[in-house]
């Protein structure tokens, strides 16, 4: 099973001054257009990851976050805890999107699973 990384994402207290760094530091356009106001990137290459730029919720927490591919969201959790990691989010739909759950590696750096096969169709 291959687990390639497929998205990241970068979030804050100041999603405005996040989207004008980034969009002005390496010339990416971000879409806000959407009820959260959560940027999707696009970097203006075929090659790379898409990302988004958004507000950190009250319960969530300032950071930049990976997310790799699972088939199995459950099973890469089960693996994580036995090499000394946490689960911080288990799997949950996203609304109208993937299949999404995150944990904490042994020194603390939230790392997001998608399971894509698992998506959403929106309403």
């Amino acid at each position: 099973m291959k687990h390639p990384v497929v998205w990241f994402e970068v979030m804050g207290q100041d999603s405005d001054r996040l989207t004008h760094f980034y969009s002005e530091l390496f010339g990416w356009k971000i879409d806000r257009d959407n009820p959260k106001k959560y940027g999707l990137v696009d970097t203006g290459s075929k090659t790379g990851i898409p990302g988004g730029v958004g507000t950190a919720s009250p319960q969530g927490r300032a950071g930049v976050t990976f997310y790799v591919a699972s088939d199995d969201l459950d099973a890469s959790l089960a693996r994580a805890k036995a090499l000394g990691g946490r689960t911080v989010m288990a799997p949950s739909q996203f609304p109208g999107g993937p299949e999404l759950a995150l944990f904490e590696d042994p020194e603390g750096h939230l790392i997001g699973l998608v399971n894509e096969s698992r998506t959403e169709s929106a309403a």
